[in-house]
């Protein structure tokens, strides 16, 4: 399965929720380009350079995941990164469409690597495994 080289950045501060977030980055096939636990560190990769989608958590020190989104938006050439946004609260993530205008999807927690995995692959475009 090609996946044509995409690339993620993973963000959550909660090193065990981050570790979930790799395992199903990497079922779904992509290169995990970072994981950090800050907002800043976060944006920090994707301004490298070459990512293809954030996940975000939308709690995080320093920088959140909405500001984090900001920042990426805000910045011209990095127009083509796509951002999934993870909390464990619905409200947050529906309320004021404060991530529907940032991102380009969310994922509520708990959820499974499975889960996940689908929706990264869904978001960039990849086929299933085979």
């Amino acid at each position: 399965m090609s996946t044509g080289g995409k690339r993620v950045v993973i963000a959550d501060d909660d090193a065990d929720i981050r570790a979930l977030m790799v395992i199903a980055a990497e079922r779904a096939g992509v290169d995990v380009a970072a994981a950090v636990d800050n907002g800043r560190s976060a944006l920090d990769a994707v301004r490298a350079g070459g990512i293809d989608l954030a996940v975000l958590d939308f709690s995080m020190p320093g920088l959140n995941g909405v500001e984090v989104a900001q920042s990426i938006r805000a910045d011209p050439t990095l127009s083509s990164t796509l951002i999934l946004m993870v909390s464990a609260s619905v409200q947050l993530l529906t309320d004021h469409g404060v991530v529907a205008e940032r991102s380009d999807g969310f994922i509520i927690k708990p959820f499974s690597p499975k889960a996940l995995s689908l929706r990264i692959r869904e978001m960039l475009e990849i086929g299933a495994p085979a």
